[in-house]
């Protein structure tokens, strides 16, 4: 399953997103993942998640982001949750087509690995395309 929390900068998506995964570690049985691009948010996450800085990982486009994923659930089989924080901040060119494949992509993920993708981006729901749109919460 995939959901996306989608709005302007500075709606409070970031806090949300933080409060949705320390309330998931509470609840869940596996592991939880959150990325985001910098480390600013590292302390407000529970140290019982994974923080995962993509920093030092320059990502130029969606293909990037799933052998991201990828690598990081090759590493650990328990994993049952991914936040993602910001992907416009992590992916430099994301178009509304590559969001698209990308959301595919992580659905097709989803589905075979039995992870949860919950996923931030700074963009209102009316720029986004009708795919995404049916997956904010």
């Amino acid at each position: 399953m995939i959901k996306f929390i989608a709005g302007k900068k500075g709606e409070g998506k970031t806090k949300k997103l933080i409060d949705m995964a320390n309330n998931a570690i509470k609840t869940t049985s596996g592991h939880i993942v959150f990325i985001d691009d910098d480390s600013r948010q590292m302390f407000e996450i529970g140290r019982d998640i994974r923080f995962v800085s993509t920093e030092n990982f320059p990502l130029s486009n969606y293909r990037e982001f799933i052998g991201f994923v990828y690598g990081i659930l090759s590493q650990n089989g328990d994993i049952v949750e991914i936040f993602v924080d910001g992907l416009t901040n992590i992916i430099k060119t994301l178009e509304n087509e590559d969001l698209v494949k990308l959301v595919n992509k992580l659905d097709r993920i989803s589905k075979d690995n039995g992870v949860e993708f919950v996923i931030s981006m700074n963009s209102t729901p009316e720029e986004l395309p009708e795919e995404v749109r049916a997956l904010i919460i």
